[in-house]
């Protein structure tokens, strides 16, 4: 009899390709899976009793923000993604990337997202990077873009303008070396930068370099909210001319104006789709968005160097600073369903309206916002119920979006550094996984589990190139997750997101266990991933 580390016994198994389940066992040994089917008479190290319960390949998120929120360092177990049965994270999401780092001042270009000041950088390139992560134990498996607007702010500084032909060639330069050192691709955010500034033909000739490597090119959309439809357009037109394999981060339509605009959104990916572009999207299963304070203001003050839009913040003679407040004015914004999620310094505003702070401190709501972008450095963010639940319904029943938490790992207790910044993560850090089988399996019965399975499987590993995750199959790595169907759910709310998902009961990262009945088991598991 062949002797196995582990078998996965009487478990209902789903492939990860969108198939029926199958009552079958799997056999593991090492990281790998050697043998799936009848393995009743065989023996092992360990056996798993998966009887009642659903057996699946491990989640992959394809956008998650554990690198540039530092999580990946400060809390390794990554054990909030672990209980929602995600083994596998995709960072350098949203234009950003921890490398390459060609000069010290590069590192600005994540200021957005978090104070850089106590981080420690002792890499430049993607080689580098990754191999320094490796130093370090981690609880899932990680992998990387490469930052469009990273290698912006090597060229070009935090200057606004055109860049030259020298220095796209630089661009295409730093893209090569990174994807050479094994970055799966290249993500870009054109309304955080002066990104947009590269026209759709030249941004096509940069991106045509992740297409000869077969990586993809991830795209933050330019404007979620009313002009959702060009930007879609703007996409579809480098995805062809590119020729690259295309994906949308976060799809969705912001603001009540854009709704009726999603549908039309989602036609012209399938026209394209239907004509022979690759393109593909993921999404997260809330109504609340968690997004950046930063994003509520007009896209030529967010394309600014952080030090030219603090000036204007902190300049009250500065003309430019009564056009924003007009433009907040104008958005007719309702502050009371604007909740402040970080920003507030320990100082108790974290998990308040707008409208409570306006009212405290006698301030306009229009005031408020800057006044917290001014002391927070932009990096304030905020909760607000800006996307339809039909059109996350929409979104779920295409063939080519994939579940993705849009998050960041953490581990229980956490720090006291982050309850002194009182920062408050979105409840999809948490909680995303398990929260979209609530809402699309359970409650509205939109979906299947084996399709829902494969769109946080085997379709992520496709959109990645995986050759070896994602599907249960001989050869593959033993990264497994075992649930109940019942019990699965999320508790993260978000007035206390720090709520581990419950009803997964054991998961496997590269072969060892790491969640066990329930408990969780230091055994940090995850490897740096490299696209061969």
């Amino acid at each position: 009899m062949a002797g196995y580390s582990i078998i996965i016994k009487n478990g209902i198994v789903f492939d990860g390709k969108g198939n029926k389940p199958e009552n079958v066992d799997i056999g593991i040994v090492g990281d790998e899976i050697k043998a799936i089917g009848d393995l009743s008479n065989e023996i092992a190290t360990e056996i798993i009793d998966a009887g009642g319960k659903y057996v699946a390949p491990g989640f992959i998120d394809l956008t998650n923000h554990s690198d540039t929120h530092w999580t990946i360092f400060s809390y390794p177990s990554q054990e909030g993604l672990l209980r929602q049965g995600i083994t596998t994270i995709l960072g350098g999401s949203c234009g950003s990337s921890l490398a390459p780092l060609i000069k010290e001042s590069d590192i600005e270009e994540i200021q957005r997202w978090m104070d850089v000041s106590g981080m420690n950088i002792n890499w430049r390139t993607m080689s580098e990077f990754l191999s320094e992560i490796e130093k370090h134990k981690i609880g899932v498996n990680f992998c990387t873009l490469v930052g469009f607007n990273t290698i912006q702010q090597s060229i070009l500084g935090g200057e606004s303008r055109m860049p030259t032909l020298e220095e796209i060639n630089q661009m295409k330069f730093l893209l090569k070396s990174s994807l050479e050192d094994g970055a799966f691709g290249i993500s870009a955010h054109f309304g955080l930068s002066s990104a947009r500034l590269l026209e759709s033909d030249e941004a096509a000739d940069l991106f045509k370099v992740a297409k000869k490597y077969n990586a993809i090119i991830k795209h933050h959309l330019e404007d979620e909210g009313e002009d959702i439809l060009p930007s879609v357009s703007h996409i579809i037109s480098i995805a062809r001319k590119s020729g690259a394999k295309t994906h949308i981060t976060h799809f969705k339509a912001l603001g009540r104006a854009s709704w009726p605009m999603f549908p039309n959104a989602i036609e012209m990916i399938k026209n394209a789709i239907n004509e022979g572009v690759a393109l593909t999207c993921d999404f997260f299963p809330y109504t609340k968005t968690g997004s950046k304070l930063i994003t509520l203001l007009p896209s030529w003050f967010r394309k600014l160097s952080n030090k030219e839009s603090l000036n204007i913040l902190k300049s009250k003679d500065d003309p430019k600073r009564k056009i924003l407040i007009d433009h907040l004015k104008e958005f007719t914004l309702h502050y009371d369903k604007i909740t402040i999620a970080s920003g507030g310094g320990g100082l108790g505003i974290a998990g308040k309206t707008v409208e409570e702070l306006s009212a405290a401190s006698g301030l306009s709501g229009e005031e408020i916002i800057l006044k917290l972008l001014e002391t927070n450095d932009l990096r304030a963010s905020i909760f607000s119920e800006v996307i339809s639940e039909e059109n996350i319904e929409l979104i779920a029943k295409e063939k080519f979006s994939a579940i993705a938490s849009d998050g960041v790992g953490y581990s229980l207790p956490i720090s006291s550094l982050g309850e002194n910044r009182q920062d408050l993560p979105h409840p999809r850090s948490f909680g995303a996984f398990p929260k979209a089988f609530n809402l699309l399996v359970k409650q509205k019965k939109i979906l299947p589990w084996e399709t829902l399975i494969y769109k946080m499987t085997g379709l992520p590993a496709g959109i990645l190139g995986f050759k070896n995750r994602g599907v249960i199959a001989k050869g593959n790595k033993a990264d497994v997750i075992i649930f109940s169907p019942g019990e699965i759910s999320d508790f993260a709310t978000y007035d206390n997101p720090f709520r581990y998902s419950k009803g997964i009961s054991d998961v496997l990262v590269n072969g060892t266990i790491v969640l066990r009945e329930g408990e969780f088991i230091e055994g940090f598991a995850g490897r740096v991933l490299r696209k061969a």
